[in-house]
């Protein structure tokens, strides 16, 4: 009546097609301080239209094990027309990729669901656990099938992350999805769980709103304000309350984070104007700066100048300022270079070092010397890495659809979860992404629903704009794909604790056993490599541990 197979966590079990045999796993493992997961897929065989059924887990792990159903979502744009042909499908029509917690699951007859089964073995002994995942009928209680894996804990720890990653926080999206006046109780209890499902998942870095980020904002629109420090304006002079900054940081410290980005200076696309900057001017609060401002006007390089020598004070004071990074402009293009520079000339005198990060593709850009650490695209990465470009950060975001990895909805887990491998193979030193809980169209012109519309309306392949999505109880619903990426960090901390092991050359003599040829474009694409990978790699962890 009810056919169900254990399978591994990087396949994507589609509602007409059951999962191939190649997907079948039954042992997963990992060390102490890692998420260990796996799929049940299920497929009821039957012609009863309305059953609803439960799942109990029976493990001596207990609570250290949660079950959640994998929730199909539609996907419209799937991806750009000239894609390459490593996708699981390309098709509009539902993926799947939202993890729920649910008490009842309706299983349709004849179509294939999937259970997304994950333990956090922190605080118990290394060895062989059995997790035992057993169906039950909600109207008869009667037990309809049962299935089993094996979770092997591993001895030991990983060291800590040492990449500094970020996806950007929209807090903004969240004040609008829950309606919830901005810096409410409220908006900061979202604002909470939302950092702290991020931190959990291996983000470290989160976008500050020093004022409203001038990001996917059409020319001339707004987005709601979300600016942390308070302006007055009297008699021509400012002076700034750092409160909400204050509480922003502690938040996200309490969460977890340890570094901090501050939202760009500049409008996106070339810093030709300033962002949105709110202030009560003699008792009346309105926009100061904006789509209006010359982004090199006297009036705005005197309010920098104001603002910036009182801010540094403030991030020393809350001992966060070696651990700080400034923004000027998003994505600037060769042609915008006379504009960008001029943007950062009016900052860098008032940062003390601070670095500077943008994204940016132009190799020709970067050797101006107009940006101290590029963000270049991963498709884009090669000739910075050939010119020896220190301490390199990459990116991926809509525009990396082809031969790259990404985590868009239709791309497969392997393809996802390649970016550890990649991330260190080329040395790199930090991670961007755009789309942690962007919940609008392209500019910001409207709100969606990310449980109906996962491509922006049409502007974006689905799921590049958010990795989560707005629970009704207030917490975050995670995606697969942000479990697929947890992995990828996972296997990045683990190359990293063999190497300090052993060497660098013995890990990527490894990787080249494991994998043959390893390129930003080449690479295995089969999820059995990281079963194979991750065998190795951990047995030797332990070996040289001993």
């Amino acid at each position: 009546m009810l056919e169900l197979r254990v399978i591994h966590p990087l396949e994507k079990v589609f509602l007409d097609a059951a999962p191939p045999a190649s997907a079948a796993q039954s042992v997963f493992s990992g060390f102490q301080n890692e998420s260990i997961s796996f799929q049940i897929a299920a497929c009821r065989h039957d012609e009863t239209l309305i059953c609803p059924v439960c799942a109990q887990v029976c493990s001596p792990l207990g609570d250290r094990v949660t079950l959640r159903s994998v929730r199909h979502v539609p996907v419209v744009l799937s991806t750009a027309p000239d894609a390459d042909g490593n996708y699981a499908r390309k098709a509009p029509g539902l993926y799947p990729d939202l993890l729920r917690r649910e008490d009842a699951v309706q299983l349709q007859p004849h179509l294939w669901h999937s259970f997304w089964v994950e333990v956090t073995p922190e605080g118990a002994t290394p060895g062989e656990y059995p997790v035992t995942v057993r169906f039950l009928s909600v109207s008869s209680g009667e037990c309809l099938g049962e299935c089993s894996a094996e979770i092997r804990i591993l001895p030991g720890y990983l060291p800590e992350q040492t990449l500094i990653r970020t996806s950007w926080f929209h807090s903004d999206c969240l004040s609008q999805v829950y309606q919830v006046p901005v810096f409410s109780e409220e908006y900061w209890q979202l604002i909470a769980r939302f950092m702290r499902t991020a931190v959990r998942r291996g983000h470290n870095m989160i976008l500050t709103p020093l004022f409203t980020p001038p990001l996917d904002t059409a020319v001339g629109g707004e987005r709601p304000t979300v600016q942390l420090v308070d302006i007055s304006v009297t008699g021509g002079e400012y002076s700034f309350d750092f409160s909400r900054l204050h509480r922003w940081v502690h938040t996200a410290q309490e969460a977890g984070m340890t570094y901090f980005e501050m939202s760009h200076l500049f409008t996106q696309w070339g810093a030709a104007h300033a962002p949105k900057v709110m202030a009560t001017v003699e008792g009346e609060y309105r926009r100061i700066f904006g789509w209006e401002t010359d982004a090199v006007s006297a009036e705005y390089a005197a309010f920098l100048r104001a603002f910036l020598t009182q801010l540094m004070p403030q991030l020393h004071a809350l001992g966060i300022k070696k651990r700080t990074y400034f923004h000027i402009s998003d994505e600037p293009q060769e042609s915008m270079l006379t504009a960008y520079t001029a943007a950062r000339d009016l900052v860098r005198p008032y940062i003390e070092g601070c670095p500077i990060i943008d994204a940016l593709s132009s190799i020709e850009f970067y050797n101006t010397g107009a940006v101290q650490k590029p963000i270049p695209a991963i498709n884009h990465l090669k000739p910075f890495l050939d010119a020896g470009v220190p301490g390199l950060w990459t990116y991926y975001c809509c525009g990396q659809y082809r031969d790259v990895v990404n985590q868009f909805i239709a791309m497969p887990g392997a393809r996802t979860r390649m970016l550890g491998v990649l991330l260190y193979l080329y040395r790199i030193e930090g991670f961007l992404q755009w789309g942690y809980n962007f919940y609008n169209t392209q500019r910001s012109l409207h709100r969606i629903d990310p449980y109906a519309v996962t491509d922006g309306d049409g502007a974006f392949p689905a799921g590049d704009p958010f990795v989560v999505y707005p629970g009704a109880d207030g917490f975050p619903e995670e995606s697969m794909r942000l479990l697929h990426v947890h992995m990828a960090m996972q296997d990045l901390r683990a190359l990293n604790c063999l190497e300090q092991l052993t060497s660098r050359s013995h890990v990527l003599s490894l990787l080249s056993d494991c994998a043959g040829d390893l390129s930003l474009t080449v690479y295995p694409h089969d999820p059995q490599f990281f079963v194979t990978l991750r065998t190795r790699v951990d047995a030797e962890i332990i070996n040289h541990r001993k």
